[in-house]
């Protein structure tokens, strides 16, 4: 039983989810996902994990948002997806994975459901 979290520890939601998973005696393995950002396939496994389409795992008040450009509705999933592994801060966070099922930790006690 593998279980993986894309964690940011300056987050405190993502600190709070890893706190969560220890206090039930599960260890994860630990992604820094902002220094090492997933591939284009694991980030597509995540999003039909989560049953979500890019842009609802996007942080949308993150300033390079707007930057960008993303709110512009006519972006392709691609070009989405391709913005999100360019700037992996627009990921929403923490996400925890277990056995093909994924939880997003907001708030942290989400992830339960899913271990």
């Amino acid at each position: 039983m593998s279980i993986k979290i894309y964690h940011n520890p300056r987050c405190s939601k993502s600190r709070q989810t890893l706190q969560l998973l220890k206090e039930h005696q599960v260890e994860p393995e630990i992604f820094e996902y902002l220094k090492t950002p997933p591939s284009r396939e694991e980030l597509e496994q995540v999003l039909d994990m989560l049953g979500l389409e890019p842009r609802e795992l996007m942080r949308t008040k993150e300033k390079e948002y707007k930057e960008l450009g993303l709110d512009n509705p006519d972006l392709s999933r691609d070009q989405l997806i391709d913005a999100m592994l360019k700037t992996p801060k627009l990921i929403e966070r923490p996400i925890v994975i277990k056995d093909g099922k994924a939880a997003i930790g907001r708030p942290p006690e989400k992830v339960l459901e899913i271990l």
